[in-house]
Formats: C-alpha cells, sequence, structure tokens
C-alpha cells in the first residue's frame, strides 16, 4: 500500500534523524500495539538491530500476558530492555487497585514518576537526552498538540505553548543543555493504518488485541484494574481493519475503555504536562 509506504520512510527517517543528532537516546515501549509497530520500524532503520534501549514502566498491574509477550519479545529480538518501577509506592500500596489514590493520581505515581525517576541521572537530569515514544495525533487530544521532536525541560514538563515550528518536514534536532526530548515519529499514523501495518508485515502482537472465542477484545491496552475489554469478533489484523472502517467502532474514541481517560475529564493533558507518555 502507497500510503504505507509512505509512512514507514518518513518514520523511518525521523528515527534515524533522533539517532543521529540526540545523545543517548532510548525508546518507551509500553508492549501496546503502536510501540510494538514503532519497534519494528526501529528494526527496519537499522536493519534488524535495535541500537538504543528500550524503556518498559511496569506498574505491577499489567495484565500477565502483556508481561509474558514483553520477556518472549526481548529474548528473541536480543534487544536490551530496562524496566522502571515505582517500587516506594507499591511497597506503600499507594495505588488505585490498593484503594488509596483515584486513578488520575495512581498513573501520575507508578507511570509518570516512575518515567522520570528511570530517565533521570544521578544528578536529578535526564540521563537520557531523548527518547522516542509510539504515540499518534489521533489517539488523544492532548497528543494532538505534540510535535515531531517535542522537547521537555530538565524536569521533564512539557510547555505546550512554546514548541518549536514543524514545516515542510523540517525539524528542530538542536535543543538548550539539560533539555529533554520526546520524538513521535508515529505522529501521522492513524489507528487504521497501525492495523493495516501490522497486517502487511506480519507483527506479531500480544493476543489480547485478539477475540478469542468469547466475542471480546481489548482495543487500548492499560493496567488490568482500569482497562475494559469491548464487544468484538475480530480475531486478525484484516478483521480489525474492516471493524474500524465499517463497524461500530469508527464512531467510538480508541481510548474509549481507558478509565483514567474519564476520571480526567477526557484528556491526559494535565497528566501529560507533568510527564506522562
Amino acid at each position: 500500500m502507497k500510503h504505507l509506504d509512505e509512512l514507514e520512510s518518513k518514520s523511518i527517517f525521523i528515527i534515524r534523524e533522533a539517532y543521529a543528532c540526540i545523545k543517548p537516546l532510548g525508546m518507551l515501549w509500553s508492549i501496546g500495539k503502536d510501540s510494538t509497530v514503532l519497534l519494528w520500524l526501529v528494526r527496519k532503520a537499522f536493519f534488524g538491530h535495535v541500537p538504543i534501549p528500550l524503556i518498559h514502566i511496569d506498574t505491577s498491574f499489567k495484565i500477565p500476558e502483556m508481561i509474558a509477550y514483553r520477556d518472549r519479545l526481548a529474548q528473541e529480538w536480543g534487544f536490551e530492555l530496562i524496566v522502571g518501577q515505582n517500587k516506594r509506592a507499591l511497597s506503600e500500596k499507594q495505588t488505585f487497585p490498593h484503594g488509596n489514590l483515584n486513578r488520575v493520581k495512581c498513573c501520575q505515581t507508578l507511570k509518570t514518576e516512575s518515567l522520570k525517576e528511570t530517565l533521570a541521572g544521578d544528578d536529578g537530569r535526564p540521563a537520557f537526552g531523548g527518547v522516542i515514544l509510539g504515540i499518534r495525533a489521533d489517539e488523544e487530544g492532548s497528543r494532538s498538540k505534540e510535535r515531531y521532536f517535542s522537547p521537555r525541560n530538565e524536569k521533564n514538563k512539557w510547555d505546550i505553548y512554546n514548541q518549536p515550528p514543524e514545516f515542510w518536514n523540517q525539524f528542530k534536532t538542536e535543543f538548550p543543555p539539560h533539555s529533554h526530548v520526546r520524538i513521535h515519529p508515529l505522529l501521522d499514523w492513524s489507528e487504521i493504518n497501525v492495523w493495516e501495518y501490522i497486517a502487511q508485515e506480519k507483527i506479531p502482537t500480544v493476543s489480547l488485541y485478539y477475540d478469542q472465542g468469547d466475542g471480546q477484545r481489548y482495543r487500548s491496552l492499560g493496567c488490568h484494574p482500569c482497562t475494559m475489554q469491548i464487544k468484538s469478533k475480530s480475531k486478525t489484523p484484516e478483521d480489525i481493519v474492516d471493524e474500524l472502517r465499517e463497524g461500530p467502532l469508527a464512531r467510538v474514541a480508541e481510548r474509549a475503555g481507558r478509565a483514567q481517560d474519564m476520571d480526567d475529564g477526557g484528556g491526559l493533558e494535565a497528566l501529560r504536562q507533568k510527564g506522562y507518555m
């Protein structure tokens, strides 16, 4: 498909630009479909290798199949995997599943704070000059405001009103000392594009995305207490593409099954300005 070739080419160009200009560089891997497509593109960009470490933020409440898939793929593809976790909050039971935090605060504690700690160096400044993420502009409102190369300050805060312009595929890749850059190679992709590409490339994804026989599947993956299944009989990527084009899901937000989005009023902008994925 020509449009997939164009998206792939642009994404690989951005990945290579990030690798050439921003160091040290890492990549966030949520185990979901988008970041797994991104991982596939990184391997294509570097001829089967993954020359940067992958970072997974483990809240300890992920669906077990996600962790099994993560560990299996890391072993099969041979990449460096860094697992970040807010062990203090977990030991003190400062989480939503333990009844001590609401969902939004739990996300900030187990995801945002853990990510910031994992990325930080010994002096509190980012050890990573930048991280590549698999977010898409159409997935959620605040993500549509991102740039391909989106700077954060030394505390990982996002100034949404002061971002570099990006015209005619010209990207700013030089930033002040101690800046931290988020790179978004999939920004122009849609949910359908992702599934078309998974089908075309035969990318292995976690089985939770497909109906296992009970007429349900996950459309978006997160922690099991806050992620709900949808009614769907899709068993293959091709089925999902058809369902998104012509079925009822075409009119339903992708993250409608993520309870923390609803608790946050339907958007994650406040969380993301503080460093959320």
